[in-house]
């Protein structure tokens, strides 16, 4: 029987309740064919709730304390194995196209990036780059969110290709004469948006890979919905924003949280305290300080960054099934963590691991083997991707890969295979550093150093309003679910050499 091919899809920084399936208020068609093709899961969990991260996760299959790239700004160090060299061991083509964010934007002598500058933008470079990278033996990357500087790469090159050599018209780049001001809508024409050279560059892949008859791992991955907020037209007039549910934040309720939760509230929050972290760091942004209209504007601008998405993922499935490849593909839709647009007061990412931050949406598809139109409610984590892909081509998952093989869960013969997930976060060792348990009904949240915490019920507070932490009748449960996440962290330390010998 001939392995499958892996086509893992991901966006950047979505909410997982952002599918048109579940969510009557967005348009979302292709991402809904696969919810009625595949399976659903419904508690699927990012192991840490920024890029960097979750991103080397996905292809080591191991934790950022494990694997070193522990929180933006650093680096995934060349040295870590990675699922696609299982892959090529396997003979199978292996490619990214799209973000990767496994390097910073500045490197140093120690630790050089080739994500970073000068040689993100040095196009000659990116003319002859045919290196291996982390175990894709092909990669075709750009770096950039919307209109951000940092364009170059593979991206620049091909909106040249493309006849676009005015490109850095649309980009905040030195050169460049974008507005830094213009919010919501972006001039550039969809024909040269990043969402239709991942979706054209990965169509050629797939035809390449049918042409030969080779097996692929193949990531594509986009990058949006992640802020700033911009889409070309049409999509930034799709959502009307005075007929959207825009979340907000419930008065008192963070009178009982970790004290950064209530600065976000503050008119002039003072986060000198938080030493290197300050204001800046991702997700300490107040959606409550915004005025209403923009409030609403920006959810309306992120629906349509979405349904953008939605299509040119669609142009990939249509690809899939047009070569005859669908059939013998396993193919995963998922971010690599969420986002705050109002919920809890709070805007984009950070410390704070609700559910709107580190619960994702997720999807499997393969015909005949993945039940298709049904959800499940076994717990998902990316950590976990790299071992059960292996699994599902029948490949060995090396020891060290502390992430669960999910593929008995996937296909339908076992409910459950985890009874926990675990989320880690910090921003300088200094500040915020923190660790989420979260399990069938609880979620529990320590931080390094601090007497407080979070501990919320998720069956009778989904929206994660009561922090039960510090209140009597709920004190030995928290010390049932204390001792519940310290043999979680046992349970995920890898056990990379065998015992050959008795003594």
């Amino acid at each position: 029987m001939k392995k499958p091919n892996i086509l893992l899809i991901t966006s950047d920084q979505q909410h997982w309740n952002t599918i048109g399936a579940f969510n009557p208020e967005l348009s979302t068609p292709n991402l809904d064919r696969l919810v009625n093709e595949g399976t659903t899961f419904t508690r699927a969990y990012c192991p840490n709730p920024t890029c960097t991260p979750t991103r080397s996760s996905i292809i080591t299959g191991q934790y950022p304390s494990q694997h070193g790239a522990w929180t933006l700004g650093t680096k995934l160090l060349e040295d870590r194995h990675t699922v696609g060299e299982d892959f090529k061991k396997a003979d199978y083509r292996t490619a990214l196209v799209g973000k990767a964010h496994f390097q910073p934007l500045k490197g140093t002598e120690e630790y050089p990036s080739l994500e970073s500058y000068p040689i993100l933008q040095d196009l000659d470079f990116w003319k002859t780059f045919d290196q291996p990278f982390y175990g894709f033996d092909h990669v075709e990357l750009a770096r950039n969110h919307t209109n951000e500087a940092h364009v170059g790469q593979h991206y620049a090159l091909w909106m040249e290709e493309k006849g676009l050599t005015n490109w850095r018209d649309y980009f905040l780049a030195p050169t460049g004469t974008m507005d830094p001001n213009q919010l919501h809508h972006w001039d550039i024409p969809e024909e040269f948006h990043y969402n239709t050279w991942i979706a054209e560059r990965t169509n050629a892949l797939l035809e390449q890979y049918q042409q030969s008859d080779e097996g692929f791992f193949l990531w594509s991955s986009f990058f949006d919905p992640h802020p700033d907020y911009l889409v070309p037209s049409p999509w930034d007039t799709m959502y009307d924003p005075e007929k959207l549910t825009i979340p907000t934040v419930t008065p008192g309720e963070h009178d009982k949280n970790p004290p950064h939760f209530r600065l976000t509230q503050e008119e002039n929050p003072d986060f000198s305290h938080l030493k290197e972290s300050g204001h800046g760091i991702h997700g300490y942004q107040s959606h409550s300080r915004l005025p209403e209209s923009e409030r609403k504007q920006l959810v309306a601008t992120y629906y349509g960054m979405i349904s953008c998405m939605d299509a040119h993922i669609g142009r990939i499935l249509d690809r899939l099934e047009e070569l005859g490849l669908a059939e013998n593909t396993i193919v995963v839709f998922t971010t690599d963590h969420g986002h705050f647009f109002g919920q809890h007061g709070l805007q984009y990412k950070g410390g704070f691991h609700y559910e709107d931050l580190i619960k994702l949406p997720f999807i499997v598809r393969y015909p005949g083997h993945v039940p298709a139109g049904t959800t499940s409610n076994a717990i998902q984590s990316l950590v976990d991707l790299a071992p059960t892909f292996l699994s599902m081509a029948g490949l060995p998952i090396p020891c060290f890969m502390t992430g669960v093989d999910q593929s008995s869960v996937w296909t339908g013969q076992a409910e459950r295979v985890r009874d926990h997930a675990i989320c880690e976060f910090r921003h300088e060792k200094t500040t915020i550093h923190q660790k989420t348990y979260v399990n069938d009904r609880y979620k529990l949240t320590v931080y390094y150093n601090q007497t407080y915490g979070e501990l919320f019920d998720l069956q009778e507070d989904p929206g994660e309003i009561r922090n039960l932490w510090d209140e009597p009748a709920f004190k030995e449960l928290k010390a049932d679910l204390l001792l519940a996440y310290i043999w979680a962290e046992l349970g995920k330390e890898p056990v990379a050499m065998p015992r050959i010998w008795g003594a």
